[in-house]
């Protein structure tokens, strides 16, 4: 989070199975065909619009408009959409009455998916919670680090080019060779107890770090060495050591706890290396577009793909803490983006901080359906009055 966040959740293999859209990626349907949306809105609609607070706040930034246009949609109907979804929220006496409202200024959209059935497959995330140290010791010895000074990236998009050296600007080394050459030694932000923990703030992108006096310190995306991501979870079972259907963060835990032999090779399997930065925000954590994430609300997708900000609507199913498959009608923003989350075929969930997050988004691997709303051309103008543009 906070900017290209990493792998979903560490569970399942990469996107790159299902290519991006040659043409659009959202198509139309009608309301009645996606009867989810009334049992979407029936539950805790304050969560729902403090998520759809912080997606305004991010489309009053002036650098919000150049993401637009996307997918066929600018930037006045995707504000405008965000603004009247609030406003129609916090009138509505019910969610049926919200779906009529819907109904009258809206259209939905379906994401084209991965496959010929239109279908998306949903991953989780979440924000680790571990313990730490400002100083290295016996007990607190594995690093973050901080953004190299030497780091290259475009100055629009925020990719890493290269490493600069003396005139030349070179590709960035892998991981492997980062680790091995020791070449970022005297740039440590913070100090972890665990090597696995550490990896796993570089696959989440922030974490809260509870220090030995009982503070936290919060730190947060600040680039990468310009890899592409490799699933250390898809290499396990690649493998052999673990089963694909039985696949989900705690058993990659569980092995590595079982065989801390192979912990360093296989991490290093994985050439993307992050870095971080201290983050005291009052937004923290927070996702690609800057904005606070909310825990079920907030949604990570392909933003050369979708439309940053909007309201979305996911179908799909998740694990519950006793292995039963429970199913999820959820309305969210899509406000957050990912290195692995690529093409329409897929999306990922945010959980929320600390261990409990970390089961749900470590057990989330499902497909479903994706659909975003964005109000009627016709209606777009009376909505827009409204905000003032």
């Amino acid at each position: 989070m906070g900017g290209p966040r990493e792998s979903p959740s560490e569970s399942r293999g990469e996107s790159s199975a299902r290519p991006r859209p040659t043409g659009a990626a959202l198509v139309p349907v009608r309301v009645v065909d996606v009867p989810e949306l009334v049992r979407a809105l029936e539950v805790d609609r304050a969560s729902l619009i403090e998520a759809l607070d912080r997606s305004l706040a991010w489309f009053e930034k002036p650098s919000s408009r150049d993401y637009f246009p996307a997918a066929g949609v600018n930037h006045e109907r995707a504000r405008a959409s965000v603004y009247a979804f609030r406003q129609l929220a916090g009138q509505a006496i019910d969610a049926i009455d919200l779906v009529r409202r819907i109904a009258e200024e809206f259209e939905i959209y379906a994401s084209v998916g991965g496959g010929e059935d239109g279908s998306v497959v949903f991953t989780g995330y979440y924000t680790p919670a571990f313990a730490g140290s400002l100083t290295r010791s016996e007990e607190y010895r594995h690093p973050l680090y901080r953004r190299p000074a030497d780091l290259v990236v475009d100055p629009e998009t925020g990719e890493t080019i290269g490493r600069r050296v003396g005139s030349r600007i070179v590709r960035f080394p892998t991981r492997a060779d980062i680790e091995r050459l020791g070449m970022l030694a005297g740039n440590e932000l913070v100090w972890l107890r665990d090597r696995f923990e550490a990896y796993l703030v570089h696959v989440q992108g922030s974490a809260a770090i509870k220090l030995p006096d009982g503070s936290l310190y919060y730190v947060g995306y600040a680039g990468n060495n310009g890899h592409d991501y490799v699933s250390v979870a898809r290499q396990l079972v690649e493998d052999g050591k673990l089963a694909d259907e039985e696949l989900s963060l705690a058993e990659v835990r569980a092995y590595f706890n079982e065989h801390a032999e192979d912990l360093d090779p296989y991490l290093r399997r994985n050439p993307r290396f992050v870095f971080f930065r201290e983050d005291g925000s009052t937004d923290w954590p927070a996702g690609s577009l800057g904005v606070k994430v909310t825990p079920l609300r907030s949604l990570a997708t392909d933003k050369a793909v979708f439309p940053p900000g909007g309201v979305v609507l996911a179908v799909t199913h998740t694990q519950d803490a006793s292995g039963r498959m429970v199913r999820i009608e959820q309305v969210m923003l899509d406000q957050d983006s990912g290195g692995a989350i690529r093409t329409a075929g897929r999306a990922d969930i945010y959980y929320g901080i600390g261990p409990a997050a970390e089961a749900l988004a470590g057990n989330q691997y499902a497909e479903g359906r994706l659909y975003y709303l964005f109000l009627k051309p016709e209606r777009v103008g009376e909505w827009r009055d409204g905000l003032d543009i």
